[in-house]
């Protein structure tokens, strides 16, 4: 289904919603023509479709509903009366409305004029006879057939008379046709516990298949469960699959106010806005996003006096975009400002205490600016509403990790910026390379896995307490997974010449580093479950989760691991300076 008929889809649905809750309100009104708010919420509701309508290019519909809502003005101004003959043409002018909805759907034309045309005479009767107050929108949306001066002086009654056939009147007196919405709305709970359940099924699946090959029974013979059950997964994650352009649409007024108190110009560009990802990965970023267009307005974007002074527009851009790349999703928050300035990223961390002076010396330019994101930091000179509070840039790769997700900075003085989110496209499965430690079993996420080398142990290098070795021209180190998880992040163990040992070269922030393993089992996609207490904070696992064979495998925390590994390299490193 292409997106406008997605777009059609869920017009048609609140459409119809309206139609029925419409036909309510009127029947209450007829029963009660003075009750206040059932007046505004049929105003609310015409309106609303209006709306809808005209964006979607349905011009009989918002015609048509226009009338309605200029009627519903007057009644709100007291300047019109409703009495059994008006609300009898009104449930005709709402049959009409519900019938033009659903041609949208079938394709029928139906004639919509006449009852349109009673209720604009009736309109101007009332307006002729309160002038003293303005009406609050005249402007019609159709070309209206030009009245003559007896035509404003017609009973609503007479008034079809002067139009074109419509509807046959025994066509409206059949009743109020009864309609069911194609779309059902289902509360996202729901949707998370089936897709749980989904996951159950799989590792049951995976089990399965297991005790047949143990039992040596062909693989081909569960094919159907597995292409099923497969179906079924997919299935439910796309419904949970929403446009990100319903989370960037709202940035423009969050922009307008920072901008407004920054005293600064700036414009929002929005790009790639029909890319899809989970809806919960997308409620988990809003904050983060928020954090990245506040601070690129806050701390990017000059004043415009600054900016016309270094020959910029005098109105910042801040571009927010989106594009997929496999089972990625990628968001970039991009800004035409001032840039990030490696050494004063360096010196306020310095002052702040979050380095040593000693690794301060040795730190590389991505070392350096990889400090905004500790906890703490702020680059700000003073606190404000905005900023300075040393709160947001850690919130923000906290949010990212903890959904298995990278978020990396490029910057160049005085040009600009680049955030960019690495981000999966959906939170209910995940690719998996499946190892073995010490005849355990466990699994490190390929978003974080560069490749997988065999490798001789003859080119690795023992500098200081560890090893290192050579990947693609870069020098990175090498740690056997068996040692970090005794808690020796690195010990230069010896090999055995000659045999090939399995490496896993890993990568985070754009640093790399070689794990070596037992043994590689296989490449999967597995469900993972999140770690409860006590052991949910420890940093060398984000989750686990339940092989073919029954095993529970834990999934290594990548991000927690090389953070704690780069932190002791850097602390050597700054010793021997």
């Amino acid at each position: 289904m292409g997106k406008e008929e997605e777009y059609k889809e869920l017009f048609l649905a609140e459409a119809q919603e309206n139609y029925e809750e419409l036909n309510q309100l009127f029947t209450r009104l007829e029963k009660d023509p003075a009750a206040r708010q059932v007046i505004e919420a049929i105003f609310r509701i015409i309106h609303t479709l209006k709306g809808n309508a005209m964006g979607m290019g349905f011009q009989d519909i918002a015609s048509l509903s226009h009338v309605i809502e200029d009627i519903f003005n007057e009644v709100k101004l007291g300047r019109l009366v409703l009495d059994t003959a008006f609300f009898s043409h009104l449930f005709k002018a709402i049959d009409v409305l519900g019938r033009l909805i659903m041609a949208q759907k079938t394709g029928e034309t139906v004639a919509y004029k006449g009852i349109r045309t009673k209720l604009e005479v009736a309109l101007r009767n009332a307006r002729q006879q309160n002038p003293e107050t303005p009406a609050q929108d005249n402007t019609p949306l159709h070309t209206p057939e030009t009245p003559t001066a007896q035509t404003v002086e017609t009973p609503l009654a007479e008034a079809a008379d002067i139009t074109e056939n419509d509807t046959p009147e025994d066509d409206l007196l059949t009743g109020h046709q009864l309609t069911l919405s194609d779309t059902v709305q289902v509360p996202v709970r729901k949707l998370d516990h089936l897709l749980n359940i989904i996951g159950e099924l799989i590792i049951e699946r995976d089990t399965l298949l297991t005790q047949n090959i143990r039992r040596g029974f062909p693989a081909s013979d569960i094919n159907r469960l597995n292409r099923i059950t497969s179906d079924l997964q997919f299935g439910v994650m796309d419904i949970r699959m929403v446009q990100v352009g319903f989370l960037f649409s709202k940035f423009h007024r969050i922009m307008r106010d920072v901008a407004a108190l920054e005293e600064k110009k700036t414009e929002l560009i929005l790009e790639g806005t029909e890319i899809e990802i989970d809806r919960n990965i997308l409620r988990i970023m809003s904050d983060s996003l928020v954090h990245l267009i506040r601070n690129a307005v806050s701390h990017g974007i000059e004043k415009p006096e600054e900016r016309l002074r270094k020959g910029k527009a005098a109105a910042g851009t801040v571009r927010l975009s989106a594009r997929s790349e496999k089972d990625t999703v990628f968001i970039d928050v991009t800004d035409d400002g001032n840039g990030i300035d490696a050494h004063a990223i360096k010196r306020k961390a310095l002052e702040k205490g979050l380095i040593s002076a000693e690794y301060a010396k040795i730190m590389t330019e991505d070392e350096a600016l990889s400090c905004i994101f500790l906890s703490g930091f702020s680059n700000a000179e003073k606190v404000t509403s905005v900023s300075g509070r040393g709160i947001g840039m850690d919130v923000v790769k906290r949010s990212v990790e903890s959904i298995g997700g990278t978020v990396t900075l490029t910057t160049e003085p005085g040009k600009g910026s680049r955030f960019t989110l690495s981000l999966p496209s959906s939170m209910a499965v995940k690719g998996a390379l499946l190892f073995e430690i010490q005849e355990q079993a466990y699994a490190i996420a390929l978003s974080h896995t560069e490749a997988v080398v065999a490798v001789d142990p003859a080119s690795f290098h023992k500098v200081g307490a560890g090893l290192v070795t050579t990947y693609l021209d870069k020098t990175i180190g090498v740690f056997h997974l068996g040692d970090i998880f005794d808690g020796h992040s690195q010990i230069a163990r010896k090999y055995e010449p000659g045999k090939k040992v399995e490496m896993i070269v890993v990568s985070y922030h754009n640093r790399y580093a070689g794990f070596v393993v037992d043994k590689l089992m296989q490449q999967k996609e597995i469900v993972e479950k999140t770690l409860s207490k006590p052991v949910d904070h420890v940093t060398l696992f984000s989750g686990a989760t339940i092989l073919g064979s029954g095993d529970v495998c834990l999934v290594l925390n990548i991000a927690g691991i090389l953070s704690g590994i780069f932190k002791e390299m850097n602390y050597q490193r700054a010793l021997h300076v």
